[in-house]
């Protein structure tokens, strides 16, 4: 069986696992693993629906060897941050390209169109599986109708806005008995300060950092960059960053900019202090090597220096 698809991300050489899966891109992990093990019951020679040896056969090969993987991509930490930073730049890429994409399903085209993105979206995407994996001659058509909504998702998004978990609105609003009293206003004198829109973005690459995942981290933290150029914990966090990559000259950049906006940075204070501390053991190393280089230009050569090479020494 072929698991060629031509449309969507496919078309730049990119396995789109959410599309096999059949799952938002903004799906967080336990969505991913719901669908798995109902894709997985389909498809499994055990539980399959399908009548024929053959298609038993067809319905496992496509388990083993499309869907498993998938599967595997999205649950590993490592790997996950990897694909959805790569879908990221894509979606970025995508945004800056001017030049028209030919969109072959209606619901790609409905959602190029949709004023309000994330919506429609989701609801093409939940139209789309519903019936993705009941036919084996189903589900290579519909995965590539999937990832042409992602496509057209990413462009529309320009790469972000699509890693923080969704929220779901309730389907039934709670009667009036039930709704616990409202929390009393904020006092007027003690306003509330507003959020800070680099901070989804800190806290994923925290969280890569203390994984040693120090490459996605940075691209987190130039993200967040863009969004807050001042923002104290930024800087000291990708001085961090570089420190762990060993590049000190950037290191010292961003430490120096975060103690410059916030002096009581401690990240930064303690970035500090090791850079400090580099300098003065590179340093010593220079002075040790310097004093052994003089020395050696000091002592005297056995062989009459490079004339007496030449020559051959003194004559007796």
């Amino acid at each position: 069986m072929s698991f060629k698809i031509d449309g969507g991300l496919f078309l730049f050489e990119f396995t789109d696992c959410h599309a096999i899966l059949g799952v938002p891109i903004d799906a967080d992990f336990k969505e991913i693993r719901k669908r798995y093990l109902t894709i997985a019951r389909r498809l499994h020679p055990d539980t399959c629906a399908a009548k024929s040896i053959s298609d038993k056969q067809s319905a496992n090969h496509m388990l083993s060897k499309l869907v498993n993987p998938a599967y595997k991509k999205l649950s590993q930490d490592y790997s996950r941050v990897e694909y959805m930073v790569t879908l990221r730049e894509m979606g970025k890429r995508l945004a800056q390209d001017t030049t028209s994409i030919s969109l072959k399903n209606e619901l790609s085209i409905q959602l190029q169109q949709s004023t309000d993105i994330d919506l429609a979206y989701q609801k093409a995407i939940a139209q789309l599986t519903k019936l993705q994996y009941e036919s084996l001659e189903r589900v290579m058509p519909t995965i590539g109708q999937l990832s042409e909504l992602n496509l057209v998702y990413l462009r529309r998004k320009g790469g972000t806005g699509f890693m923080v978990a969704r929220t779901t609105v309730p389907a039934v609003v709670p009667s009036q008995k039930s709704q616990p009293s409202a929390p009393p206003p904020p006092s007027p004198t003690e306003p509330e300060s507003p959020p800070s829109p680099a901070e989804p973005y800190l806290r994923r690459a925290q969280s890569l950092m203390e994984k040693n995942l120090f490459a996605p981290a940075s691209v987190e933290l130039k993200d967040a960059l863009k969004l807050e150029p001042n923002n104290s914990r930024c800087h000291s966090l990708m001085g961090t960053v570089y420190l762990k990559q060993n590049q000190a000259t950037m290191a010292k950049v961003h430490i120096n900019k975060a103690l410059q906006l916030d002096p009581k940075d401690p990240i930064a204070l303690e970035g500090k202090q090791l850079l400090d501390r580099l300098a003065s053991k590179a340093g010593a190393q220079t002075a040790t090597s310097d004093k052994t280089a003089s020395k050696k230009t000091s002592e005297p050569s056995g062989n009459g220096g490079m004339f007496g090479g030449l020559f051959g020494g003194k004559k007796k």
